[in-house]
């Protein structure tokens, strides 16, 4: 952590991506005041994340992006300092990948349940399976996600199902 967050502080890059393992963004699986979350992702290590978020808000490190895997599923998130607080501002965005083959475990009709409870996650998709490509110029980051038609032949068609901009200086995925 210490050596990320040095890292960080000197930065001159215009765009800081991230690139780790899991979901980033906090995410609430349980509706109301109660709370649930998966801990296997960075809701099992709330301190780091914030200790993290806050060397980012602290240095005014530039763009930061960070991007995850593993949830078997596709994400974009706005990702808050607060995600308890709805008023706290957006230091990074925040791109969860799915797999090419690994099928999701949640169902596509929890996705708004969980986008209602979770407002800075700002796309959730468990339909398709694919990948995430980025265009990067000094202005923006365009990110593509991509899905396969069908897992079950090599030449199966693939296509963009949604796209995200973030601006240079604007933290947040906004919906191209």
């Amino acid at each position: 952590e210490r050596w990320l967050d040095d890292r960080l502080a000197t930065s001159r890059a215009r765009w800081n991506v991230l690139a780790q393992q899991t979901l980033f963004a906090q995410l609430d699986l349980s509706m109301g005041d109660v709370q649930t979350f998966w801990t296997d992702a960075w809701d099992g290590y709330p301190a780091a994340r914030k200790r993290l978020l806050q060397g980012l808000r602290h240095h005014n490190v530039a763009n930061p992006v960070i991007l995850g895997g593993d949830t078997h599923m596709f994400w974009a998130s706005a990702t808050p300092f607060d995600a308890d607080d709805p008023n706290s501002p957006i230091v990074a965005s925040d791109f969860g990948g799915t797999s090419i083959t690994s099928r999701t475990l949640v169902p596509s009709w929890a996705l708004g349940a969980l986008r209602q409870e979770n407002p800075h996650i700002v796309y959730a998709n468990t339909e398709y399976r694919g990948y995430t490509r980025f265009n990067v110029t000094p202005k923006q980051m365009q990110a593509e996600l991509r899905g396969l038609d069908s897992t079950d032949t090599r030449d199966a068609g693939c296509k963009t199902i949604a796209s995200f901009v973030i601006e240079d200086g604007r933290p947040g995925p906004v919906r191209a």
